[in-house]
């Protein structure tokens, strides 16, 4: 992987995450954990394909705790929360890392996680918990789903770029956007999630805008970044894409409008019946450690949940995180998200 390819990696990570949730595939990924944790030498932490994190921490902690690190890696964040949700008392790892706030009440309800809280809890990752569940999951990232734009396409085409989502509806950005399903993408219902909170009841009234000014939905968030958008790697027609606002750190000439972000937190949280809790235990404080989180931005192109964690300089100038965005508790969207997606599909006509 080129330092190139290793900037660009968190969102080509992120694209896996696509909501794909088959059976099969559950079914497939618990078996690939169930051989994972048998010693108590070992802690073994199940989360999604975009899990990365230097060689030389994961040997740290190690050296720190005695414990050896075994990741199994699941899918995406809607895998991680199906196979947890499916194995309540009866876990396929100690721990789990990557089910996000569109995801975390379903391990909750189906009272599969273990409490702990964390001492390093009070530096930033409490103002993240999930609310009446502090103690279930910890939070350890978080991110912000943002539509993103080719600032050299409108410097050629001698066209002002929007500075809000609400400009996209606007006859001169006609054709210009690419937004992704958010059926089958987690940017996708990010975004679907940034409009209701943004536009509230008015949401659907701007979607009809959007699809008669030719927005175009693709499945995941790949197809629409790396092929759609005129400054991902196939050089695509469109200017206008849905990504995060940290994704102009690996992509020059690029911003994010910050008017209207989705915030999105990854949380970890140990398994109820883990074999080894006191490994799991030590694994939540590892990834609140100040190496750790200071890790995060380039490895996993995310923002640490540690306030005093300082981001990369190029973070700082070229993806500054939004001052405001739009919040929704996990049990609210899991409540609403099959009427919303109907309203959505009703809508796009998809």
């Amino acid at each position: 992987m080129t330092p190139l390819d290793a900037r660009r990696a968190r969102p080509v990570r992120r694209a896996r995450r696509a909501l794909a949730i088959g059976l099969v595939a559950v079914l497939a990924a618990g078996g690939a954990g169930c051989a994972s944790s048998d010693s108590t030498e070992e802690v073994s932490v199940m989360t999604h394909d975009s899990f990365e994190l230097p060689q030389t921490l994961i040997d740290e902690f190690q050296q720190r705790t005695g414990y050896k690190l075994n990741i199994v890696r699941s899918g995406d964040a809607g895998q991680l929360s199906s196979v947890v949700s499916l194995t309540p008392g009866s876990p396929k790892a100690d721990a789990v890392f990557g089910i996000d706030n569109t995801f975390a009440a379903r391990p909750i309800e189906a009272d599969a996680l273990e409490p702990y809280t964390p001492r390093a809890a009070d530096q930033g990752a409490s103002e993240y918990a999930v609310p009446e569940h502090p103690d279930l999951l910890t939070a350890v990232d978080h991110g912000d789903v943002c539509v993103n734009v080719d600032e050299a396409w409108f410097d050629n085409a001698g066209v002002a770029p929007p500075t809000s989502i609400d400009d996209l509806t606007e006859p001169r950005y006609k054709d210009l956007t690419v937004v992704m399903d958010p059926a089958t993408s987690s940017p996708g219902m990010g975004f679907l999630l940034s409009t209701i909170g943004h536009y509230q009841g008015r949401t659907f009234d701007y979607w009809r805008a959007l699809v008669q000014n030719g927005v175009r939905v693709v499945s995941g968030w790949e197809v629409a970044y790396n092929q759609e958008f005129s400054a991902g790697e196939g050089r695509g027609s469109r200017p206008l894409v849905v990504s995060y606002a940290s994704s102009p750190a690996a992509t020059p000439g690029t911003h994010a409008i910050l008017d209207s972000c989705f915030a999105q937190v990854e949380y970890v949280g140990i398994l109820r019946g883990a074999r080894n809790v006191d490994g799991a235990r030590k694994l939540v404080d590892f990834l609140l450690s100040p190496d750790v989180q200071a890790a995060l931005p380039t490895s996993m192109y995310v923002y640490p949940v540690r306030k005093d964690t300082r981001l990369p300089t190029d973070w700082r100038l070229r993806a500054p995180s939004p001052s405001w965005t739009v919040r929704m508790s996990p049990d609210v969207i899991d409540k609403n998200r099959e009427k919303w997606l109907d309203q959505w599909r009703e809508t796009v006509k998809r």
